[in-house]
């Protein structure tokens, strides 16, 4: 127990949580963003398309409703909507990722000279070449 207890400070401290909640909270408010796209902006010219039909209402009714009883039906519109949301999420994603990608592979390239080595490893070269030079001076000494 005192190690999954150790795993999950870890796991906090390092700011993998802090990461997660700060998705989650930009993916809530980006599915806000969405579902208002899909609505307000790309719904109402495909309801012209279909002369006036509104697509989120359409439903294929199983059974009527009578006394005492709800109608039961299939909610086809709804599921339109929602299909296109995960359309517009699907491909937003894939870019941002694929974009990131890019950045990422750019950056591990050897050969790119855009990327700038840190100052640390730059210090730390010159220091090892300064070393080898120090140690022929010192080998040459000593012939």
């Amino acid at each position: 127990m005192k190690g999954f207890i150790q795993e999950f400070k870890d796991f906090a401290i390092k700011g993998n949580m802090v990461d997660m909640a700060i998705g989650i909270i930009i993916g809530a408010s980006f599915n806000a963003v969405i579902n208002s796209l899909v609505k307000k902006v790309i719904m109402p010219p495909l309801s012209l398309l279909t002369e006036g039909v509104n697509l989120e209402n359409k439903k294929y009714v199983l059974r009527e409703a009578a006394e005492g009883l709800e109608e039961v039906a299939i909610g086809y519109g709804d599921l339109f909507n929602v299909l296109i949301d995960f359309i517009i999420v699907a491909m937003t994603i894939f870019l941002v990722i694929k974009g990131m990608n890019r950045f990422r592979d750019k950056a591990e390239d050897p050969e790119d000279a855009e990327v700038k080595t840190p100052q640390n490893i730059q210090l730390l070269s010159n220091l090892e070449k300064l070393m080898k030079e120090q140690n022929e001076l010192l080998r040459k000494l000593k012939e």
